[in-house]
């Protein structure tokens, strides 16, 4: 009966390569010894060589990318698979429960060399290379917020893709938000304010202070779809959740509050825009984007012909289409009494100075009242929260 000597060193010979059918096969690579008396060895001890191949199902220099590695055993049990690109990163994987062959957990990248190694369970082993074709197109991303930030509980995760993408399932699927309270939450498709294709990741509610936010973008390999190109690397980005405020602008009554933890610590007489026309503020709840400071803001950057022309003070961007709240000490006289601004929210110097430095990147403006054009659009800004939960859920790509 074929047995393996003790101590007795696996013979190996070299590994032979040839391509059929976009296969690559190793034949007699792995091998393994036969004692004394087994069935084709030699009465005097003399070894014999079992041999056996695996294939791997991509090969030569232009394989086809997008499509997972698999590697199969023609005989025996696998015992590890180990595929590795030009970088060193390597493709997770699992074998088949008969140990005849193994599938990368990921897709292979376009433009990428991988080196594979099989090892049996008898202990030999085997080695192979190929490359991807080169992508004809690369799709890139801007991720919001910026890494290691620290925002205001109503800040979506944003996307914007540099080009189109038509496969937003297969996408979503690659992208993972884990949070350090396990925090409910949905990803949702738009077209962004500039045109390019979006998706944002908002949750159930406003984030509770203090939660930590990862996000893993495991792009590389992935096809956008028609027009868009491939991604050709991850992604990962992390942020935290800062104090829990937010701000009331109520256009009626021309009053801005700032809360924090639920309990009201400023409460500001302002002016917004003038109703019944364009001049009219957006109401719904929208997030602070930024804080701009100090910035020259002209009429018909925003469609209102040259009617102004001003360099502002305490600029805190709420919208794309060029709503702010900011310092407008020209408007004194219709502080708390009158909307006569040409759409954005504006203070004192004193009062907006105070506002600009207590809140925060992502804090929510929650803006109210009859005064107003309309509600925010979802693309203009984050106007997410202006949508109940099921509807913001039913704007995921995976949304059943």
């Amino acid at each position: 009966m074929s047995r393996i000597r003790p101590r007795t060193p696996l013979r190996r010979s070299p590994a032979r390569f040839a391509a059929t059918a976009g296969v690559v096969v190793l034949s007699a690579a792995l091998t393994a010894c036969s004692g004394g008396g087994a069935e084709g060895g030699s009465a005097g001890g003399g070894g014999s060589k079992k041999q056996t191949s695996i294939s791997v199902n991509l090969s030569g220099k232009q394989a086809k990318a997008g499509g997972p590695v698999k590697v199969t055993l023609a005989d025996g049990r696998l015992k590890e698979v180990t595929v590795t690109d030009s970088k060193g990163a390597g493709l997770d994987g699992s074998i088949s429960a008969d140990g005849r062959s193994w599938t990368s957990a990921r897709k292979a990248a376009p433009g990428t060399s991988y080196s594979v190694e099989a090892k049996d369970a008898d202990g030999g082993s085997a080695t192979a290379d190929f490359a991807t074709a080169a992508p004809d197109k690369v799709n890139k991303l801007t991720l919001v917020p910026g890494k290691n930030s620290t925002v205001g509980i109503g800040q979506p995760l944003s996307i914007v893709f540099d080009h189109p993408v038509k496969n937003r399932a297969e996408v979503e699927k690659s992208l993972k938000v884990t949070t350090s309270d396990k925090t409910e939450g949905s990803w949702g498709w738009m077209q962004d304010w500039s045109g390019k294709d979006r998706v944002d990741w908002r949750p159930k509610e406003y984030w509770k202070p203090g939660t930590k936010v990862t996000l893993d973008a495991g792009l590389n390999g992935i096809d956008s779809g028609s027009g868009g190109g491939w991604f050709v690397r991850d992604y990962t980005s992390s942020f935290t959740i800062g104090r829990n405020q937010l701000v009331r602008v109520d256009l009626d009554n021309h009053r801005l509050k700032l809360l924090r933890d639920g309990a009201e610590i400023k409460d500001v007489p302002m002016s917004a825009g003038t109703p019944g026309g364009e001049k009219a503020s957006w109401r719904g709840r929208t997030v602070l984007m930024s804080k701009e400071g100090t910035i020259n803001m002209r009429s018909e950057t925003v469609g209102l012909g040259d009617a102004y022309d001003k360099m502002v003070d305490y600029s805190m961007r709420l919208t794309w289409s060029g709503m702010y709240a900011h310092a407008a000490p020209w408007n004194a006289g219709y502080f708390g009494t009158a909307n006569k601004s040409s759409g954005c929210v504006g203070m004192s110097d004193a009062d907006a100075q105070w506002i600009y430095e207590q809140v925060q990147v992502g804090d929510p403006f929650e803006i109210s009242g009859g005064d107003a054009k309309g509600t925010q659009a979802l693309n203009n800004g984050y106007g997410e929260w202006n949508l109940s939960w099921s509807q913001w859920q039913a704007k995921s790509a995976l949304h059943s």
